[in-house]
């Protein structure tokens, strides 16, 4: 086997996404499992530096993993021949101004969402990246998740018959951080460090919709900040300014009706952090971030409205596991085995900046419906108009 070394800039490993899902589960397990094959002899080897702004961090993380490439200097790493890639899971304010550095260096890109803080400035990083003629992409790591592949599988054999709707549950109670630590950072919850669920979430509402089901076409949403204030990691109390739960609906092309409820304000009561209820004319589905579960309509119970006596059903009983008849592997790694693909030999990758810039579009317009109290139209962001090819 030949090796091809692809060198990986990567910016934000300190954060909990940056160095779990990116470094740790993907880029590391790459380099654990040999490579990435492209079918002719040759295996594609990412080689990471870590970028960051915490000197003692980067290197406590590189140390831990046998790592020796490591900077606080982004414009030096930029400037290196030996590096092709540019990753970017920092904060969202900053990733505008990183990344069109790095289009300007010639790099490639592959970067987390929120490609942007507003979809004028994500269509201006797709534009000036097609210009440079840099590859580009964005994560949408929900589409690689076992459930929800499991259920683009259902959607292709026909399984629903016309799908009606879609129903969401995504969220989980986050602790406030005074009598316990909370899962998340304390920037999430505030507008003036683009924190908020809707920025947040809306992006990967968007490629899910769109990608396993049709085209969002008009958008209606509520939102809240249910928790007022919060205890940071220093342990000091600060006013919450940013959406902490978000309620949307959504209309998709073929009349199919959507809702999603985002909470980092709500208790668990289902099977998984998140779950979808596809309800179709000739069966359902519940899909989780790993699992499936089936009922079709000649298995489907037939209840009356009674009130009165115990339920004599157990409904759940009623509802078939979908087998995973394949290995699925981390749904991040995915993505970036497939980018590292694109970069070293052209093989197609579907999610580029224009895709990043949807999503951007639907937090965009969920912000603006939320404080309008009313529905939105979505604009078409078509690959021809932003690119002009």
């Amino acid at each position: 086997m030949r090796e091809q070394r692809i060198g990986v800039i990567m910016n934000g490993v300190t954060g909990r996404m940056g160095l779990n899902q990116h470094l740790v589960r993907s880029i590391l397990a790459i380099r654990k499992q040999g490579g990435v094959s492209v079918g002719d002899g040759t295996v594609l080897m990412p080689d990471p530096i870590l970028v960051g702004r915490n000197e003692s961090k980067l290197k406590a993380i590189a140390d831990s993993h046998g790592l020796t490439r490591w900077t606080t200097n982004l414009d030096q790493a930029l400037d290196s021949k030996d590096d092709q890639i540019y990753f970017d899971s920092g904060t969202t304010g900053m990733r505008e101004e990183n990344v069109l550095k790095a289009i300007d260096a010639k790099k490639h890109i592959y970067c987390e969402k929120p490609l942007a803080t507003n979809t004028e400035g994500a269509l201006q990083m797709a534009r000036k990246a097609s210009a440079a003629g840099v590859k580009q992409g964005v994560v949408q790591d929900k589409l690689f998740l076992p459930g929800i592949r499991k259920l683009r599988r259902l959607i292709d054999s026909g399984f629903f018959g016309k799908i009606l709707s879609v129903r969401g549950e995504f969220g989980y109670w986050v602790f406030e951080g005074d009598w316990q630590p909370a899962q998340r950072p304390s920037w999430n919850y505030k507008k003036e460090e683009d924190g908020g669920i809707i920025l947040d979430m809306f992006c990967h509402w968007r490629y899910v919709l769109d990608h396993t089901f049709a085209s969002v076409k008009a958008l209606s949403c509520t939102a809240a900040t249910h928790i007022p204030e919060r205890v940071d990691e220093s342990g000091n109390r600060y006013a919450c300014t940013a959406d902490d739960s978000a309620y949307g609906s959504f209309q998709l092309e073929g009349d199919i009706f959507a809702q999603i409820n985002s909470s980092w304000t709500t208790r668990v009561f289902r099977d998984e952090l998140f779950s979808l209820l596809v309800d179709g004319t000739e069966g359902s589905a519940v899909a989780g971030l790993r699992d499936c579960r089936v009922q079709h309509r000649v298995n489907t119970p037939r209840p009356t409205w009674n009130p009165d006596i115990p339920n004599p059903f157990n409904f759940r009983e009623h509802w078939q596991v979908v087998p995973d008849n394949t290995d699925f592997d981390n749904a991040f790694k995915v993505q970036w085995e497939l980018f590292l693909r694109h970069v070293a030999c052209d093989n197609p990758f579907p999610h580029t900046f224009v895709d990043g810039a949807r999503g951007v579009q639907l937090a965009e317009l969920g912000l603006k419906s939320w404080s309008e109290r009313r529905w939105l139209d979505v604009p078409v962001i078509d690959d021809r108009m932003v690119l002009g090819r």
